[in-house]
C-alpha cells in the first residue's frame, strides 16, 4: 500500500488526571492518505492509531468528497465500523456499506449539503463491550446483571463495559481533531452519527448522552437484543427504559431507525412498536422521526448499503 503521510500537529485538552490540574499535550498525527483504496469518488486518508486516553487506540479514516475544499464548509458524519464502509476488497466479508458511492451521488444531485465522513474502526475483540449503551446496564437488576455476567466470566469473556468512554473519546478527542484540520461546520445541526447493529445502539446512546453535539442519528438493524438473542433477555427493557428516560426531546434533533426480518434482524421487528411509541410520547412525528421496515432483508452490509440514501438524505437533506 503505497501512502503519503501529512504531519498534524493538533493541540489536544486533557481533562483532569488523578486529582491533578488539566494538561494541553501536542500530539502529532499521521493521516496517510490511502492511494489504492477501490474508492467511488473522493479521498480515503487514515490515522492508523489514533491516540486516546479514553479507549485503546485504533484506526480512524477520513473521506473527502471529490470537490473538497478548505473554502468551503462541511458537515461531519461520524460512523462506527469505520472499516467496513468504503472499500470491499479489505474487508472480512468482502461487503462494505458503499458510503462513498451514495454520499458522491446525492451531493452531485444536490440531494444533501456538503459533508465529509468520520469511520472509526472497530477492534473485534472489544466491540461489544465499546458499543453497548453503558448506563443502560443499571437498569438490570442487580441479581440478574451479576448471574449473566458470571456465566460471561466463566466463558471468559470480558464484561468491562466501555461505551461511556468510547463517546466520550469521540467527543472529546476525535471531534476536536476534526474541527481542526478540516474544513467543517461545528454546530450541532451539522453533526451526525451513525451505525448499524451495535453501532446503532451507539448511535442513539450517542445522541442521547450529547444531544448539545449530534443533531442527528441513524440506527440501522439496530441490536435491540443487546446481546446474544436469549430467552428472558433483559437487554431490550434495560435498552428502552434508558431511551424513555434520557433521549432528547424532539425539536432540535433527527432520528432514524430500521430493520430487516432475516437472519439477526429476524429478531428486531416485535420492538418496533415500542420504539415508535416511545419517540412519539417524546413528541417525535413523521418530520423528525423514522422506523422503517425492509422486507426480505439481512444482517449485512449488502442490505444496509441498499438503502443507505435515505438515512442520508433523512439527516442531511436539502429543505
Amino acid at each position: 500500500m503505497r501512502l503519503f503521510c501529512t504531519i498534524l500537529v493538533l493541540t489536544l485538552c486533557f481533562s483532569k488526571i488523578e486529582g491533578q490540574n488539566a494538561t494541553v499535550s501536542e500530539r502529532i498525527i499521521c493521516s496517510k492518505i490511502v492511494k489504492d483504496a477501490e474508492l467511488y469518488a473522493g479521498t480515503l486518508h487514515r490515522i492508523d492509531s489514533f491516540p486516546s486516553k479514553n479507549i485503546k487506540p485504533r484506526p480512524v479514516d477520513i473521506w473527502l468528497p471529490e470537490d473538497y475544499s478548505k473554502e468551503k464548509k462541511y458537515a461531519v458524519l461520524y460512523m462506527h465500523d469505520g472499516q467496513n464502509l468504503f472499500d470491499s476488497t479489505t474487508t472480512w466479508n468482502k461487503q462494505e456499506w458503499k458510503v462513498d458511492e451514495w454520499a458522491t451521488k446525492l451531493m452531485r444531485d444536490n440531494k444533501v449539503r456538503d459533508f465529509i465522513v468520520v469511520g472509526v474502526h472497530n477492534i473485534p475483540q472489544i466491540r461489544w463491550q465499546d458499543l453497548f449503551p453503558q448506563k443502560a446496564l443499571e437498569n438490570i437488576n442487580p441479581k440478574i446483571k451479576d448471574s449473566l455476567f458470571d456465566v460471561a466470566k466463566k466463558n471468559n469473556f470480558n464484561v468491562e463495559f466501555n461505551g461511556d468512554n468510547y463517546l466520550k473519546f469521540m467527543v472529546d478527542e476525535l471531534k476536536k481533531v476534526i474541527d481542526n484540520v478540516f474544513s467543517t461546520h461545528q454546530d450541532r445541526e451539522n453533526t451526525f452519527v451513525a451505525g448499524s447493529s451495535m453501532g446503532g445502539l451507539m448511535s442513539m446512546y450517542a445522541i442521547s448522552e450529547y444531544p448539545g453535539v449530534f443533531g442527528g442519528a441513524a440506527c440501522l438493524s439496530t441490536h435491540w437484543v443487546g446481546g446474544m438473542p436469549m430467552e428472558n433477555n433483559p437487554y431490550p427493557e434495560a435498552i428502552f427504559e434508558y431511551m424513555e428516560a434520557n433521549l432528547p426531546k424532539a425539536e432540535h434533533h433527527k432520528l432514524y431507525f430500521d430493520y430487516g426480518n432475516k437472519t439477526l434482524d429476524q429478531h428486531y421487528p416485535k420492538f418496533a412498536p415500542r420504539v415508535d411509541a416511545i419517540l412519539r410520547d417524546k413528541g417525535y412525528t413523521d418530520k423528525d422521526f423514522k422506523n422503517l421496515f425492509f422486507e426480505g432483508t439481512d444482517h449485512s452490509e449488502n442490505s444496509w448499503n441498499q438503502r443507505f440514501d435515505q438515512p442520508l438524505i433523512f439527516l442531511l437533506g436539502i429543505e
